[in-house]
């Protein structure tokens, strides 16, 4: 198997397509590269990041962002991986990086997420939207001490605990089967191991409220130690690079053991 220096190597050599492209354009391989702690030279990375924010920065236009009922219908989870990513990278403190994060900001909705849902009688965020913006807005108060990107990020969490991160809060039930497996990459979805990403970011993995996802991760624990997960991508959509399937996954694996050891597990 490679290692993680030699994939990051092969997500370096971003592409000419757009930055969108599933699951091999750099949007995705940013977040990949964050993602993997490998440090990586700035330089190497502006083609890349240049090319991300010429697509991404034109779409905060006012007029470029729909709103119904008052409420803005974007996928926050675009901007939201961006953010992180880019944080993660050493572009915190870049001017476009901030306007990023005051777009997320000024997108939340009431009840702490985000949704790109244009029915007027959608009342409620999505999970998959929400998760990966308050990842972005996490990471970039971290490394910024932004309060306002930190609150934003806790208000996530307050979601996402209300449902014990995967449970109906009508039945109880899982809301969906995919939500209690792990995968990584996630690219957008929302499933148990980015909802746990996001208390451990803003430090509420202790919240019992935690303890029925915990409980999930622990189940993905197989007997020599490692956590067993799947992937988005497929033959038609094929991943950028292979982190592993199974149990062999890197960076599922890394993302795992770094959740349950910050709970105490």
């Amino acid at each position: 198997m490679s290692s993680k220096e030699e994939l990051v190597e092969r997500l370096l050599a971003f592409p000419g397509s757009h930055p969108y492209a599933k699951w091999t354009g750099t949007h995705w391989r940013l977040v990949e590269i964050a993602d993997s702690g490998v440090p990586v030279a700035k330089a190497r990375l502006e083609v890349g990041v240049d090319a991300e924010l010429a697509w991404l920065l034109p779409g905060l236009e006012p007029q470029r962002v729909p709103r119904v009922a008052g409420r803005a219908r974007r996928h926050g989870s675009i901007e939201g991986n961006a953010v992180y990513a880019l944080s993660r990278l050493g572009y915190a403190e870049d001017s476009r990086t901030r306007q990023l994060v005051g777009a997320l900001l000024d997108w939340q909705w009431p009840d702490g997420g985000w949704n790109c849902d244009r029915h007027p009688d959608a009342w409620r965020s999505s999970f998959h939207e929400s998760a990966i913006p308050a990842l972005g807005l996490a990471a970039f108060a971290e490394v910024t001490g932004d309060a306002e990107a930190r609150r934003a990020a806790e208000r996530t969490a307050e979601l996402l605990l209300e449902h014990r991160l995967f449970r109906s809060t009508s039945t109880g039930k899982p809301i969906h089967p995919s939500w209690t497996v792990l995968h990584y990459p996630a690219y957008w979805h929302y499933d148990v191991l980015q909802g746990l990403r996001v208390l451990a970011a803003v430090d509420r993995l202790g919240d019992s409220r935690a303890a029925d996802a915990l409980d999930v991760i622990e189940r993905a624990r197989r007997r020599n130690g490692r956590f067993s997960g799947r992937r988005w991508s497929s033959t038609s959509q094929p991943a950028a690079v292979e982190w592993g399937r199974g149990t062999d996954n890197l960076l599922l694996n890394e993302i795992a053991v770094a959740v349950v050891a910050a709970a105490g597990w």
